[in-house]
């Protein structure tokens, strides 16, 4: 995003945080997920009716118009909480239209991620998160499926509840279906990690990605948290992914930082030298 939909997406999120908190005690959790279905959907919406995003993030109408529109639209159809939320972002100045509708999606993440906070199961929604993604990142043929822009949402979704209905939190299994059912889903791999690495940033933590030839014991992961943590200068939060194929050592990724410590890596680079 270019910064005006930064500062866009910056405000629009503000709102929302303020709306958040309307809903208390037990019920919080089911209106945060039931608002992020409902975000998810607006979404969807416009990104397939190319003149109704147009009109929402069109910089000539007034902005009070703009957010008259959604309301116009909306109302009757979504909660009046999802009719504010939309309404602040039609408000806002957005570089280009699908900003707009990239922003709701961000928007029904971060109320998604709300829901399992008030639930207590952001621990366990970032966990199946991650756990997710190393299943299709090991099933060619879901990734396949998952990724291809062709494949109809509807399809989509069935194959995802076979999948995960009864096997997850909800939370994990409306953010799940609600991401990969997009039609600007190119790595379904990428997407969920993506999820999983925002429900960390949600509990205060940077994500290492660690592959590793052996499972980790307790005390191992708790050094390397304790070295990554002194190294980043931030807390840390382990994903721990076994692949005998590295052989022996680790291999860690922070971001778009690698760090391959690997016997298979090693031997590669010792390789590459003879053959020089």
């Amino acid at each position: 995003m270019e910064a005006a939909s930064r500062a866009a997406l910056e405000a629009s999120r503000a709102r929302l945080a303020e709306v958040a908190g309307t809903a208390k005690g037990s019920t919080r959790g089911d209106a945060q997920l039931a608002l992020s279905d409902e975000l998810f959907s607006v979404a969807r919406v416009l990104d397939d009716q190319r003149s109704l995003r147009r009109a929402l993030s069109d910089a000539s109408v007034r902005p009070d118009d703009r957010a008259g529109l959604a309301g116009r639209l909306l109302r009757g159809k979504v909660s009046e909480t999802t009719v504010d939320v939309v309404a602040t972002v039609a408000r806002q100045r957005w570089s280009r239209p699908l900003d707009l509708v990239e922003a709701l999606q961000t928007l029904g993440t971060d109320a998604g991620l709300d829901a399992a906070d008030a639930r207590r199961e952001l621990d366990t929604v970032e966990d199946e998160l991650f756990r997710f993604s190393r299943i299709v990142a090991g099933d060619d043929a879901l990734a396949r499926i998952l990724g291809d822009r062709n494949a109809t949402a509807a399809g989509k979704a069935a194959l995802l509840d076979r999948l995960l209905q009864g096997k997850v939190t909800p939370v994990t299994e409306r953010l799940v279906r609600n991401s990969l059912t997009g039609s600007h889903v190119h790595s379904a791999q990428n997407e969920v990690e993506r999820l999983s690495v925002a429900a960390a940033r949600r509990r205060g933590q940077s994500v290492a990605h660690v592959v590793s030839a052996a499972p980790l014991s307790a005390a191992q992961e708790s050094r390397l948290t304790d070295v990554l943590e002194r190294i980043y200068g931030r807390t840390m939060g382990l994903q721990v992914q076994v692949d005998p194929e590295v052989l022996g050592g680790l291999v860690i990724r922070v971001g778009d930082e690698v760090i391959d410590g690997s016997i298979a890596h090693r031997l590669e680079s010792a390789g590459r030298r003879l053959a020089g």
